[in-house]
């Protein structure tokens, strides 16, 4: 039988998803996972909701997602002013979903700060370093080495411009917010989203190509796995080397939802009708071809 080549996010949210997992598994940035997936390079991978709802050729696994219900603590806006006051915001392009997310919550609060991609990127990952971790108070057209340096060691830059914010995603949120207790507010998409839908958010997938012959095999491996990973989560995160167990243990029950129930649907749903509301997607019918 042929081997199966699987992809993962290699941040800290995905852990309860993939640890144990048996077989080889590459771990990438959500954004290079969906290019790699979509090229049939890979048979599986967890990547971000959006590239379902772009390509909808794809079988999700049932029952499982990476969501929030409310805060999410790790996709964030990092500001200095009030939201509502703030001339740009620096985008991460390592996910789309959140970026799209973003473009609904300002846009249904009548706010329209220019959107900017982090022009850094391909250099910051060639230099082994986390795309997203941008100085605030540099424009994204004038990064420089040493700029990118300074983001790596998590000093910032002498002379911040305030109407600047940037998102942040995945462990480089989490990061972030805990270097940088007290000297940025943080505007939690998560709990965005619940203020404006009732509803849960869905940020990651897992997506199986239509070519894959045994997806219900598969799926049900992961949702096993899935199972196992949360009966025994005080183990997995005492098995953490980064970050603390304390906030693993917050992040995990707290912050974050493993399931793909019914309002997990309604919550994609809705973003899928908001992207096709502002033009980030083509009007279409959202039929959820799950395995």
């Amino acid at each position: 039988m042929k081997s199966l080549h699987i992809g993962c996010v290699k941040y800290l949210n995905a852990r309860p998803l993939i640890r144990g997992w048996r077989d080889d598994v590459e771990f990438d940035h959500p954004s290079a996972l969906c290019k790699r997936l979509a090229n049939g390079d890979l048979d599986v991978a967890l990547v971000s909701s959006f590239e379902f709802l772009r390509n909808r050729i794809y079988r999700i696994v049932d029952d499982i997602s990476i969501s929030s219900d409310g805060p999410v603590f790790s996709v964030v806006v990092a500001h200095q002013d009030e939201i509502s006051e703030i001339d740009e915001i620096e985008l991460d392009p390592a996910s789309k979903t959140a970026a799209n997310l973003l473009r609904c919550l300002l846009a249904d609060l009548g706010l329209k700060p220019r959107l900017v991609r982090n022009t850094d990127f391909q250099s910051v990952c060639s230099a082994g370093l986390e795309p997203g971790v941008s100085a605030l108070g540099q424009p994204a057209e004038s990064q420089t080495a040493e700029n990118i340096s300074a983001r790596h060691t998590g000093k910032m830059p002498m002379f911040p411009v305030r109407r600047r914010a940037q998102l942040l995603i995945g462990d480089q949120a989490i990061r972030f917010r805990q270097s940088h207790t007290g000297q940025y507010q943080f505007w939690d998409l998560g709990e965005q989203w619940k203020k404006l839908t009732d509803l849960p958010f869905v940020y990651a997938l897992w997506l199986i190509r239509p070519e894959v012959v045994n997806a219900k095999e598969i799926a049900d491996r992961l949702r096993l796995l899935r199972d196992e990973n949360l009966a025994n989560l005080d183990e997995l995160i005492a098995a953490e080397k980064e970050f603390d167990p304390q906030f693993c243990s917050r992040y995990y029950r707290e912050h974050l939802r493993f399931g793909f129930g019914e309002k997990e649907k309604e919550g994609l749903r809705i973003f899928a009708n908001l992207c096709e509301k502002h033009s980030l997607l083509p009007k279409a019918n959202l039929v959820l071809n799950v395995v």
